[in-house]
């Protein structure tokens, strides 16, 4: 097999982008150096050497583990050039200027290896004009490379060839991308802001045009324009200042300078709003201003008034009308939205009609398929669905006479109408752009199948647009137990799998009873069992709502019961004499932290976040959990030379007592719920492949389940220790004295209750400790305070 290898990445530029991209090839275990010019004064990396400092601060981190930051190489132009001949991608993310580009190339070109790949990650400007002026032998190795920022967490990533671009770089380079960095490639022409950004900045600025026609404020608009309209969160006006309002503005103006009325209809319509204007004008530049839309006072969020220039208290939302007119089905809540009389429901019908024009006019020229415009403003905007796939569950030719009567009534912001391919064709046919046999390429009039690439074989379900053919995990594969909480199924015949299907995948008795069944299914006739669902979380903990009907009905023997059968669970998982893998993504909370951790090894996505929070709901962990951190620090002190027991058990105490969650796998990792023999996958579709293939791996390897071992514990001496800085923290008003009487539960579980140091125990025995500690806690009025507070509110009570 041949395949393109990256050994080393050079990133060309410390700032913004270029350090967090840095930050997310060390996430990935990619050896990477970061360079810039040299500083005029003191160390000649100090440029570099401040980038990644500030790395350490950024919030969210772009990095799995802050520490990490100190594994990015530093260099700069005057000293290093020559670790660029050991770099088989170059990443160039230096300020958006053509001339600085084309003079740097210039100056790396002598010390390229002739092998490497160069990738520009401008956001806008030429690929193929920066191409031009490269030396001959860089031209097939060069191509822009797009990422969103930030790059940690966003998918998107852009590639942009040039007319002299090899295929074959482009493929070794989008299969990098996708399975090492773990990102959602889309191939964009070379027009300028390419795809999502063409559509998404365009979509913005057609939206504050329209709030503008409509007198509504900002946030309001964010109400009505974030999760309610299946787009992210953050909604619009929030996102520019997450994004940052120069950086906006700098998009735009790519617009504004690239193209004219004669390349784009809309073009009208591109001009930078008065209120972007007055707000970078005043240095209002959005979250790392501290102030743009909006603006936190205090406690308060303080929204901009264009009229006055002052920030007045935000927090309006929408009419609840329009929220129930977005929850009705596509075709519904279109045509009402249209009819809608209110100034929020037109306002809603016009910034959709805007998308779905916009996106129909220039599809041919910006990307290759609808695909690419969905799956772009998916992965770079959050959006839940791109503009074509709800244009076509609304009802692809009752949508496109709405807009199309909009346009020639003069409503719409363009004059121009919708392409021929929209009413008459194979679109028309089909009742939409994405079909089984592809989705839709107005350049060639055919509906295009999707890039059949090597490193997609990895995604047994690959992330499908609506319209689009393929496997659901929902029903692959052959069933060979259900019940209401967990589906038991094989993919081939020799690996099963246990996909949890309970409401954020709580762990219920439905969910253990499947477990059970399949662990001695899987040990019959199968190599191993990989416990993973199709969506996230992996679960968010064990079902307190399952447990509340015995528990009034019968009272705490009904709750012993329940933890107790859980606890069988999680040791049959452990010691089933065929391995046992769990395949995390997102969530694995309480139970489903309990669960990974019982298993023969786990296969965890980037983002995952790992932890025992059970504290949160005024209980302890009942499952398993204490146990483990108690039997994994007898494990650790084996390799010490010294007896005491306690050093190794802080850490877990800690994690346990104060809820801590893992930021990521790397991070779960430093907390002890992964472990070093474990594998950390950057793509989150390729998790079950690779999760099989584990289990394949270690059955093959001879498999045997670990000995069931007495380990000792830390006694009586190591409870007193913990306990005496509770009383400190409790005294010091850190924590409640509800808070202090948990931990001081979890420190009796860790420590081995009231026995002498160094005793040795088994799995067990412990396991009775969290029991009765979890019941205690159940029936404490406290503790039922906070169970309530979070089912009715979802947020924790602190008491």
């Amino acid at each position: 097999m041949n395949r393109f290898q990256v050994k080393k990445v050079a990133v060309l530029g410390a700032g913004v982008m270029g350090a967090q991209i840095a930050a997310h090839l060390v996430n990935v275990k990619v050896p990477v150096v970061l360079f810039d010019l040299p500083a005029k004064e003191g160390p000649k990396n100090g440029i570099v050497t401040r980038s990644v400092d500030g790395l350490k601060k950024l919030k969210p981190s772009p990095l799995g583990v802050v520490s990490d930051a100190d594994l990015i190489g530093q260099a700069n132009y005057e000293e290093h050039m020559e670790q660029l001949r050991g770099c088989d991608l170059i990443i160039e993310a230096i300020a958006e200027r053509m001339d600085w580009k084309l003079d740097l190339y210039s100056k790396i070109a002598p010390f390229l290896a002739p092998h490497a790949i160069v990738a520009s990650n401008t956001s806008g400007l030429s690929i193929t004009k920066l191409s031009e002026a490269l030396p001959e032998s860089i031209k097939p190795h060069f191509c822009g490379i797009h990422f969103f920022n930030p790059p940690r967490y966003m998918t998107l990533v852009e590639l942009i060839a040039t007319p002299t671009t090899e295929p074959k770089v482009l493929d070794d380079l989008e299969a990098f991308v996708t399975s090492g960095l773990g990102k959602g490639v889309v191939r964009a022409k070379d027009t300028p802001n390419f795809i999502a950004n063409r559509i998404g900045i365009a979509g913005m600025l057609a939206t504050m045009k329209e709030v503008e026609n409509f007198g509504l404020t900002y946030d309001v608009v964010d109400d009505l324009t974030g999760k309610r309209l299946g787009r992210a969160s953050s909604g619009t006006f929030r996102t520019a200042d997450v994004v940052g309002l120069d950086t906006m503005a700098h998009v735009v103006k790519t617009l504004q300078d690239n193209l004219s009325l004669e390349t784009d209809p809309f073009y009208e319509s591109f001009g930078t709003p008065p209120v972007l204007k007055a707000l970078i004008d005043a240095g209002h530049l959005g979250q790392k201003a501290k102030a743009g839309f909006f603006k936190k006072v205090g406690r308060d969020i303080m929204r901009y008034e264009l009229e006055s220039g002052e920030y007045v208290p935000a927090g309006a939302k929408a009419d609840e009308v329009y929220g129930r007119m977005l929850k009705r089905p596509a075709a519904e809540r279109l045509k009402l939205l249209r009819n809608a009389e209110g100034p929020q429901g037109q306002f809603l019908w016009a910034i959709l009609r805007n998308s779905f024009h916009y996106a129909a006019v220039h599809l041919a020229s910006i990307a290759d398929t609808a695909r690419d415009v969905d799956q772009a403003m998916r992965w770079g905007f959050g959006m839940k669905q791109g503009p074509f796939e709800l244009w076509q569950e609304a009802g692809w030719l009752d949508v496109a006479r709405m807009v199309q009567e909009d346009i020639d009534a003069g409503r719409a912001l363009s004059t121009a109408p919708l392409p021929d391919w929209v009413f008459n064709g194979p679109v028309a046919e089909a009742g939409g752009v994405h079909t089984s046999q592809g989705s839709w390429n107005p350049s060639q009039g055919v509906f295009e199948a999707r890039r059949s690439l090597p490193v997609y074989a990895r995604q047994h379900f690959p992330e499908l647009l609506l319209g689009e053919a393929g496997p659901k995990f929902e029903t692959a594969g052959t069933t060979l137990e259900e019940n209401d909480g967990l589906r038991v199924w094989t993919l081939d015949g020799e690996v099963l799998i246990a996909s949890i299907k309970t409401k954020m995948h709580a762990i219920s008795p439905d969910v253990c009873e499947g477990l059970m069944a399949a662990v001695d299914l899987a040990e019959k006739e199968y190599q191993g069992l990989v416990v993973w669902s199709g969506d996230e979380p992996f679960s968010a903990g064990a079902d307190l709502q399952a447990m509340l009907p015995a528990f009034m009905a019968v009272g705490v023997s009904a709750i012993e019961d329940a933890e107790g059968f859980m606890q069988q669970t999680m040791l049959r998982l452990r010691y089933a004499s065929v391995p046992v893998v769990s395949a995390v993504r997102g969530l694995a909370l309480g139970g489903g932290c309990e669960l990974a951790v019982h298993s023969a090894r786990r296969v965890v996505h980037m983002e995952s976040y790992i932890g025992l929070v059970e504290v949160g709901v005024g209980l302890v962990p009942g499952a398993g959990g204490l146990t483990y951190i108690a039997r994994r620090a007898a494990e650790n002190a084996e390799t010490s030379t010294g007896k005491d027991l306690l050093p190794f058990l802080t850490e877990g105490f800690t994690a346990a007592a104060m809820a801590k969650v893992g930021t990521s796998a790397l991070e779960s990792r430093k907390l002890g719920y992964v472990l070093h023999s474990d594998v950390i996958v950057p793509h989150k579709d390729e998790l079950l492949f690779v999760a099989i293939n584990e289990a394949k791996a270690l059955f093959i390897g001879g498999y045997r389940a670990p000995h069931k071992r007495l380990f000792p514990v830390a006694g009586r001496d190591g409870k007193a220790t913990i306990l005496g800085s509770l009383v400190n923290m409790r005294d010091g008003g850190f924590i409640s004295q509800h808070d202090f009487h948990i931990a001081s539960l979890i420190a009796g579980v860790v420590t081995g209750g009231d026995v002498e140091p160094g005793t040795l125990v088994n799995e067990e025995y412990l396991m009775t400790l969290e029991r009765q500690a979890f019941c205690s806690l159940i029936v404490h009025p406290k503790t039922q305070e906070r169970i309530l507070g979070m089912l009715n509110t979802g947020k924790p009570v602190r008491n």
